[in-house]
């Protein structure tokens, strides 16, 4: 009897790694949008990623990964809802403009204001869940949104989610912008991507210029360039760099992707080349 008692968590943990594997092995493209400093406007880019793919008829599905600052619901307009669960004991995402499933801890808090305070342990038993009770269906991608740095957070989903058979590798976006202080800490983004086996897709640099409203004339408020640069010095490809528009500000405040309402900005014009860009390389490999 002592026997099958201690055998029961090693079974446990066998079924529980099972059921992760098939959820995962549903989940075609994994897209982990990276940052080396917070403040780069990852949340932005990661929102806007997901319904630009989900436009061009791509089943798509966002894991905000970013447990102490969890944006992602107020950024694609989907605030003050509840996870709920299905007959099987499964979490039911919420659903998004273009059908994206959303899923975040900002669900399960009390109000906006309540923080999260937890230790490492806790948040990679909670992207486990996240990625293994999840009912995300079948994906063509999921996009993760990371908070900045290479913690626990990146390295748990970069963790649990590669090696799976029939799974294209994990990839990841790098998102800076031009000061070289962001350009400091996103190479070393670039580098966990590389120490983790992951497939770098290349580096944005937002809020690269800025264009004056009254005559035209481009600003270089955080200057520019920089994110080529450090794709060059690294070897990875340099996807683009979106300018700063107010627009993008209005349309994030108000829950509403930018490139859904401001896709003929020079900013809006310049993200769908980006999208273009990391879809040559997943879709044609």
């Amino acid at each position: 009897m002592a026997d099958n008692q201690s055998d029961k968590p090693v079974q446990i943990q066998e079924d529980q790694q099972k059921k992760l594997q098939k959820q995962l092995s549903r989940i075609r493209h994994t897209v982990m949008v990276m940052s080396g400093k917070g403040g780069v406007g990852k949340s932005t880019v990661t929102a806007n990623l997901a319904v630009s793919l989900a436009r061009e008829g791509y089943r798509v599905g966002v894991l905000d990964g970013d447990i102490h600052g969890p944006d992602i619901p107020k950024v694609l307009g989907v605030e003050n809802m509840r996870l709920m669960g299905d007959e099987e004991g499964n979490i039911l995402p919420v659903e998004a403009i273009g059908g994206i499933k959303v899923v975040s801890v900002g669900y399960l808090l009390d109000s906006p204001d309540t923080p999260v305070i937890w230790r490492g342990p806790m948040k990679h038993t909670v992207m486990r869940q996240f990625l293994k009770d999840v009912n995300w269906g079948d994906l063509d991608f999921l996009v993760v949104d990371l908070p900045p740095g290479t913690g626990d957070e990146p390295l748990s989903i970069a963790q649990l989610t590669k090696g799976v058979e029939g799974v294209e590798t994990p990839c990841a976006v790098i998102v800076t912008t031009p000061q070289d202080v962001a350009l400091l800490d996103s190479r070393k983004s670039v580098e966990f991507a590389r120490a983790l086996e992951l497939k770098p897709l290349g580096i944005i640099e937002n809020m690269s210029g800025f264009a004056c409203p009254h005559c035209g004339e481009s600003i270089d408020l955080f200057k520019t360039g920089g994110g080529r640069k450090a794709s060059e010095d690294l070897g990875v490809p340099f996807l683009g760099a979106v300018p700063i528009d107010p627009a993008i500000v209005r349309d994030t405040d108000e829950g509403r992707p930018f490139v859904t309402s401001s896709g003929d900005t020079e900013a809006g014009k310049a993200f769908g080349k980006i999208v273009s860009k990391i879809l040559e390389q997943i879709v044609s490999r």
